[in-house]
C-alpha cells in the first residue's frame, strides 16, 4: 500500500469548491475534519435503505439498524485495540464521555480529594473537574510544562499522594501538537494506585492508537475530527473501570429490570446509552474508521511530518511570528503568534484567499496563560493536505502582513 495524497484528496467533495473564488485551503482539521464520500454514503444509505430504533425491535429493519450499530461499535474496539466492542460506550462525544466518568467519580470524592491535570487541557477536560471542586471541595492539581511543550515525568509523580483520585491528561495537546508520554504516565499513576483518563481526541487522528499498550483505565475520543460525524464518540475503558462507575443518564436502554419500588441496570456499556442513541452517527462513525483503515496510515503519517516541517519553516520565515510548542516528533498542529496583529485578524485576512485556519484561545485558556498570550493562530493539518496547502497559507500570511502594515 501507498499513499497518494491526489487520491486521498478526490474522496472528501467539499475540497473542491472555492472560498472568495479562491480553492479551498482547509487547514483547521485539529477543529473539526472534513468527511469523505464513505461516510456521507454510509449515513444516507442507512436513512435511505435501512432505518428504525436499535435493540428495541425485532422487524427486519430494527435487526439491520441494530447490526449497523453494533457493528460500528466492534470498529472502534478494534480501531484503538479494546479488549471487546463491550469496553466501548457511544456518547454525544469526548465531552460527553469525560462527563460521564468525573459524574461518576464525583459519587465518592471528598474534600481534599486531589486531581491531576496538566496546563494543556482542553476545556473538556477542565470542566468537569471543576464541577467536583465546586461541588464536592476536590483540589484541582496543575502539571506545568516546558516552553517546547513537555512535560517532566518526575514532576508529575511528585505529584501524586495519598489524596490523588484521579489523573486526566491530554494524549496530544488540541494547540500544539505535542504528545505526552501516555505511557509512563499510566504506569508511574498505577504504582501509586490511581487511575488514569486520557483525552485522545487528537492522538486518534494522528497516529494508532493501542489502549491494552497504554494501560490507562479511560480513553476518550470524538468522531468528527476522525473524518467522521458530530454528535457521537467513544468512551473506552477496561471492564472493571466501567463497571465502578454508577450511570450517568437515566431512562430507556440502559435499565435491567424497573418498577414502582426499584431499578436495577444493565451491564456497560449499555449503562451509559440511556435512550435512542445517535444511530446514523454512529454509522458514519463506524465508516469513518473502515475508511481509514483502507488508507496506508504510516505513509499518511509520514506525509504529515514532512508536511509539519515544512509549515514550520514557511513559518519561521517571517521574523515577526512567534511559533508555540516546538518539541520533536510533534503532529501537524502549528499554533502561532503574529507580532502587532490579533489571531483573529490574521485568520479573517488568510479566509480571504481561502485559507480556513483556528483563531483563539482553542478551548485551552490555562494553556494560553502558560504561553503568555490571549489567543493564538493555529494552522492543522488532515490527511488531505498538501505542501500546495501550506504554500497557499504562507502566501496568505506574506499578504496579511501587509495589510495589517
Amino acid at each position: 500500500m501507498s499513499f497518494d495524497v491526489d487520491a486521498v484528496r478526490a474522496q472528501f467533495p467539499i475540497l473542491s469548491r472555492t472560498v472568495h473564488g479562491k480553492p479551498l485551503v482547509y487547514l483547521d482539521s485539529a477543529a473539526s475534519a472534513q468527511k469523505p464520500e464513505a461516510v456521507i454514503e454510509a449515513m444516507a444509505a442507512a436513512m435511505r435503505g435501512s432505518y428504525a430504533n436499535v435493540h428495541r425491535g425485532l422487524h427486519t429493519l430494527a435487526n439491520e439498524t441494530t447490526a449497523a450499530y453494533e457493528d460500528a461499535r466492534a470498529s472502534v474496539a478494534r480501531f484503538v485495540n479494546a479488549p471487546s466492542p463491550s469496553n466501548v460506550v457511544f456518547t454525544k462525544g469526548a465531552t460527553a464521555a469525560i462527563n460521564i466518568v468525573a459524574a461518576g467519580f464525583g459519587a465518592t470524592i471528598q474534600p481534599g480529594d486531589e486531581i491531576v491535570l496538566s496546563v494543556m487541557e482542553h476545556h473538556s477536560n477542565i470542566v468537569p473537574w471543576h464541577f467536583l471542586r465546586e461541588r464536592k471541595g476536590a483540589v484541582l492539581r496543575w502539571l506545568d510544562i516546558d516552553e517546547d511543550g513537555r512535560i517532566d515525568l518526575d514532576a508529575f509523580a511528585a505529584m501524586l499522594g495519598p489524596r490523588t483520585r484521579m489523573v486526566a491528561l491530554t494524549h496530544m495537546s488540541n494547540v500544539l501538537g505535542v504528545s505526552t508520554p501516555a505511557a509512563e504516565v499510566v504506569r508511574i499513576a498505577h504504582a501509586a494506585g490511581v487511575p488514569v483518563l486520557l483525552d485522545g481526541c487528537q492522538a486518534v487522528v494522528h497516529g494508532p492508537v493501542d489502549v491494552q499498550a497504554l494501560g490507562c483505565d479511560y480513553y476518550v475520543f470524538s468522531s468528527h475530527k476522525l473524518y467522521g460525524p458530530t454528535g457521537i464518540g467513544a468512551l473506552v475503558g477496561t471492564a472493571a473501570a466501567l463497571d465502578r462507575l454508577p450511570p450517568f443518564e437515566g431512562g430507556g436502554e440502559m435499565i435491567d429490570v424497573v418498577t414502582q419500588d426499584a431499578v436495577t441496570y444493565a451491564d456497560p456499556p449499555h449503562r451509559f446509552e440511556a435512550g435512542t442513541p445517535p444511530i446514523l452517527e454512529a454509522i458514519g462513525f463506524g465508516a469513518a474508521i473502515r475508511w481509514l483503515e483502507t488508507q496506508d496510515r504510516a505513509g499518511a503519517l509520514a506525509h504529515e511530518q514532512a508536511l509539519t516541517a515544512h509549515l514550520s519553516e514557511r513559518l519561521r520565515d517571517f521574523n515577526w511570528i512567534r511559533l508555540h510548542g516546538q518539541a520533536p516528533g510533534k503532529a501537524g498542529i502549528v499554533a502561532f503568534s503574529a507580532e502587532g496583529a490579533h489571531p483573529h485578524d490574521i485568520a479573517q485576512i488568510v479566509d480571504r484567499y481561502g485559507v480556513a485556519i483556528r483563531a483563539g484561545h482553542h478551548c485551552a485558556q490555562p494553556l494560553m496563560r502558560r504561553l503568555g498570550v490571549s489567543a493564538t493562530a493555529r494552522a492543522s493539518l488532515g490527511i488531505y493536505s498538501t505542501r500546495a496547502d501550506v504554500d497557499a497559507f504562507a502566501d496568505a500570511l506574506a499578504r496579511a502582513r501587509k495589510l495589517l502594515g
